[in-house]
């Protein structure tokens, strides 16, 4: 700001002397002419005494004027007038012959009264003729004082220009200060390469919005998880899951993820800015626990069931010590026949070792609830098609687990199970004892967000959903002899 004062400064300096000069000129233009305009002047030149005449009337113009010095003379140069008496009748020391040609000049010239900007204009008699000369000048002296005179204001004007511009800047230096947090420029680019650095490596997304409800910020990975295009991101761009979501932490679904997001306020001095939402993925998590969970049902099974074969058998071992052996074999024999025909069938009819553990397992863990869990005997998959086994585990365990939790609502709870494949689709039906799942409830259940606050309560049907949608099929509800949710899918990929 100094710099640019100084330099307005000096500006105004050389254009005030370089304006001075050109009025001095235009100054000394009009009173030559003004003289040689005169009526009374070409008269008084061809007169017998020219000086006794013009000498008077020059010097009172002068000082009326202000200029240094008028000079009537003839065309031959003789001095008629001159502001110093002595020089009256000796010749003109200047340039004069554009002025002989008719035109009016001005020029700087030394002359008997120093370097001055003088004026040279003609007189003319009523027939054209010419038949004087006028020259008025001032020194470079006086417009050198008079421009020293004009310099305190210039100087004063400076000097106010620069303690503004020096108030300015130190207020402006504060403001930008207070809204940068007191960093300087350096430290705000340097931070600003830190950040985006890290936004755009971390491994989890990052969403910024501001009270217009823009993102402020979106780094890459928010971009994949989310399928978001490139250029600016709004509220109404995100899922429609995400649009309206409070504080804290929710579980979301995409059409082809699992999400965990948090949105958090930004406060500075007590005042919201804005949101800050970020995502974690855990689809493959997510498949992994539905695998352990599977895995673990199926433990817990073989568990239960060996407790329980070890009770029959000592059961078994009294009744021979008891002396009673045939009724020890009836005893040992009934339920094994049953279980060991379940198995049988499954593992002919079922072709995908996962699901048939899956099967075997839920049977189990549904009889230690309390609830008769039936796999129909039309139950047969040769080939899932394009489902892969994880996602056939995590379609029919989340609809049987569901139907597990509905049925206890009734005094006999049951579910029954069928898998079936086509030519043309994969059908998983499950049917459950409880009090059914109209479609426009199935719609609400079927919303993708669940707060992690209170469990993954609600995120089986979701992740059922996400699988169909997946591959482009159905799921559908009605309530006929009970409640039974049935899904579809096609074999093959369809565009």
């Amino acid at each position: 700001m100094a710099v640019i004062v100084c330099a307005g400064g000096v500006l105004t300096i050389i254009n005030e002397r370089t304006n001075s000069d050109e009025a001095t000129r235009r100054e000394v233009i009009a009173v030559a002419a003004s003289i040689a305009n005169e009526p009374s002047t070409p008269i008084s030149i061809q007169s017998e005494n020219p000086s006794a005449v013009l000498q008077p009337e020059t010097e009172r113009i002068r000082m009326i004027t202000g200029v240094d010095f008028i000079v009537v003379m003839a065309p031959d140069r003789t001095r008629f007038t001159h502001t110093t008496v002595d020089l009256i009748g000796k010749p003109f020391s200047g340039n004069i012959d554009r002025a002989l040609a008719g035109e009016t000049f001005t020029e700087t010239y030394v002359g008997s009264l120093g370097p001055s900007i003088r004026s040279v204009t003609p007189v003319t008699d009523v027939n054209g003729d010419i038949v004087g000369l006028v020259s008025a000048g001032v020194t470079r002296d006086k417009i050198s004082d008079q421009f020293v005179k004009g310099l305190p204001l210039i100087v004063g004007v400076v000097v106010a220009a620069f303690i503004v511009a020096a108030i300015g800047s130190v207020a402006l230096s504060r403001r930008l200060r207070r809204q940068t947090l007191g960093m300087a420029p350096d430290e705000l680019r340097s931070m600003y390469e830190h950040h985006d650095a890290v936004l755009h490596s971390i491994s989890e997304g990052l969403l910024v919005f501001g009270k217009n409800g823009t993102a402020e910020i979106v780094n890459d990975e928010a971009r994949r998880l989310l399928d978001l295009p490139d250029g600016p991101v709004r509220r109404a761009d995100l899922p429609e899951s995400l649009q309206h979501m409070s504080s804290g932490g929710e579980l979301h679904l995409t059409d082809t993820r699992v999400l965990v997001v948090n949105q958090d306020p930004v406060m500075w001095e007590g005042r919201t800015l804005g949101d800050v939402l970020t995502i974690r993925d855990r689809t493959e998590l997510q498949g992994m626990i539905g695998e352990l969970d599977s895995v673990r049902s199926f433990a817990e099974s073989l568990r239960s069931q060996a407790h329980e074969s070890a009770n029959r058998l000592h059961a078994v071992i009294t009744m021979v010590e008891l002396g009673r052996p045939q009724e020890a074999v009836e005893f040992a024999t009934a339920d094994l026949e049953l279980s060991q025909h379940l198995i049988d069938r499954l593992m002919g009819s079922v072709n995908e070792p996962a699901l048939a553990a899956l099967l075997l397992g839920k049977v189990s863990q549904a009889a230690e609830q309390g609830v008769e869990l039936t796999i129909t005997e039309d139950t047969a998959l040769d080939h899932a098609g394009i489902v892969t086994p994880r996602e056939l585990v995590t379609l029919v365990g989340n609809l049987i687990d569901n139907a597990i939790d509905a049925s206890k609502e009734s005094e006999q709870p049951w579910v029954e199970v069928t898998v079936r494949d086509s030519t043309s689709e994969l059908v998983v039906r499950v049917s459950d004892s409880g009090p059914g799942m109209p479609a426009e409830v199935l719609e609400t259940a079927l919303t993708r967000g669940y707060s992690t606050k209170s469990g993954s309560r609600g995120l089986g049907l979701a992740l059922v959903t996400q699988v169909v949608a997946r591959y482009r099929g159905t799921l559908t509800s009605e309530v006929t002899y009970g409640s039974v949710l049935t899904a579809k899918i096609p074999t093959e990929h369809t565009a």
